[in-house]
């Protein structure tokens, strides 16, 4: 099975539909599937990992770059759909601490915020010297 990543938008959400195997071969892939995401503005990634059916180390790189890219342009990245092979990589790898992972797309989806912004953990407001 060829490794294949399809893009649809949900709102402001872009899906990233991950289907065949991650490997070395085809390392790069999904780093330019998302790298073009960002480049369009698109910070609101759900990688949907169902039909992910195996991941090497390139594979598991490749999702940690990916991540850091989006993460470093503001945006959010979550994933959703994880097989039970894939699973037992991302927590052999400790990744799973790394990837906010939601059992349903629909859950997924509500908990991007709706204005297509990050959502801010704390904000301090100072007052003003009037």
């Amino acid at each position: 099975m060829n490794f294949s990543a399809i893009i649809r938008q949900a709102g402001q959400v872009s899906v990233v539909e991950v289907t065949g195997k991650l490997t070395s071969f085809e390392s790069g892939a999904l780093r330019n599937s998302i790298a073009q995401l960002l480049k369009e503005g698109r910070k609101q990634i759900l990688l949907n990992l169902s039909g992910l059916v195996y991941l090497d180390s390139s594979g598991i790189g490749d999702l940690v770059h990916t991540y850091m890219s989006v993460i470093k342009s503001g945006g959010e990245m979550k994933v959703v759909g994880l097989t039970d092979k894939v699973e037992e990589v991302l927590k052999i790898t400790q990744l799973y601490q790394v990837f906010q992972e939601f059992k349903d797309e629909h859950t997924a989806l509500q908990s991007f915020p709706a204005n297509g912004t990050k959502r801010k953990t704390l904000e301090i407001v100072h007052p003003s010297k009037n």
